[in-house]
C-alpha cells in the first residue's frame, strides 16, 4: 500500500502547476515559494509530448504543420493550437494559450520564449533566423564540449555550426560537461575566450539559461581543459554516482 501511495505521490507531483502568488512551477505539489498548492495546469505527459512538437516547430521544420515564423524565429501561438486540433482534436482538445507559457517558464534550461501570443525557440535552430537576443553582460569565458578525437582539429581550424544555424557555447564548465555527455563518453571541454572576442568586434547572444551562441569562433579564441580540472572531475564522479 505504501508503495502505491509513493507512486501516486510521484506521478501527482510530475506536473505542471500554477500558484496564484508565483506563477508556474513544475515537479512539486506545493510551490516552492510559499509551500501553498497550485492549480493543475500540465501532466509530464502532456507537456513533454509538447515540448517536444514545439522542438520541431520553432526550430526546424514550421512548414511541416503549415505554420508561418517570421524572421526572429516568432509563431503565433493560436496557429499552433489551430494545427494541432486540425492534425488531431481528440489529442489535444484541452490546449489553450496559457499551457505554452506554463511549458516555458518551467522550462530549467530556458528552451523557450512567450511575449504575448508569440512563442520562439532561444536555442537548438536549424533554420536561418535573425536572432535579437540579448548581446550584453556575456562572461569572458564560456565552454564547447566535443568528441576529443577532433579537438586537436578543433585547436587549429576553429569552430563551426554542425547540423545547426549557430555554434552553442556553454556558462560553466558543469553545463558544458552535461551537454557533451549527451553525445560523447568522454567528452573534451574548450575553453573559448569570449571577452578578447568581443573586444575583436564579434557578437556573442545569450539564450538559454546556461546556452550562448556565436556564429563561429576562431582558433585564435579557443584553449583546451585538462581533463583534472576540478570543476570537470566533480561533474564526472556525478556521472559515475548516477551509474551505479
Amino acid at each position: 500500500m505504501g508503495f502505491l501511495k509513493e507512486i501516486k505521490l510521484e506521478v501527482f507531483d510530475n506536473m505542471i502547476r500554477e500558484c496564484s502568488r508565483h506563477g508556474y512551477y513544475s515537479d512539486d505539489h506545493l510551490c516552492p515559494a510559499c509551500n501553498e498548492e497550485g492549480k493543475f495546469i500540465l501532466r509530464s505527459r502532456e507537456r513533454d509530448s509538447l515540448a517536444r512538437r514545439l522542438a520541431l516547430i520553432l526550430r526546424h521544420a514550421p512548414e511541416k504543420f503549415d505554420l508561418e515564423m517570421d524572421i526572429n524565429g516568432w509563431v503565433d501561438v493560436k496557429d499552433i493550437i489551430s494545427r494541432f486540433k486540425k492534425q488531431n482534436e481528440r489529442r489535444y482538445h484541452w490546449l489553450r494559450p496559457h499551457h505554452f507559457r506554463a511549458v516555458s517558464e518551467t522550462d530549467g534550461k530556458g528552451r523557450y520564449e512567450v511575449r504575448g501570443n508569440m512563442i520562439r525557440a532561444t536555442y537548438g535552430h536549424t533554420l536561418e533566423i535573425e536572432l535579437d537576443l540579448p548581446t550584453d553582460n556575456i562572461p569572458p569565458s564560456l565552454f564547447y564540449p566535443c568528441n576529443p578525437d577532433e579537438a586537436e582539429n578543433l585547436l587549429e581550424v576553429g569552430i563551426t555550426p554542425s547540423g545547426r544555424a549557430h555554434v552553442h557555447l556553454s556558462s560553466s564548465i558543469r553545463s558544458a560537461a552535461e551537454a557533451g555527455k549527451v553525445h560523447y563518453k568522454l567528452p573534451t571541454l574548450l575553453e573559448i575566450d569570449t571577452a578578447r572576442m568581443e573586444a575583436d568586434g564579434e557578437t556573442i547572444w545569450h539564450a538559454g539559461v546556461t546556452v550562448y551562441l556565436v556564429e563561429s569562433v576562431d582558433s585564435k579564441y579557443i584553449t583546451k581543459i585538462s581533463n583534472d580540472n576540478p570543476e570537470y572531475e566533480v561533474a564526472r564522479a556525478r556521472w559515475i554516482d548516477e551509474e551505479e
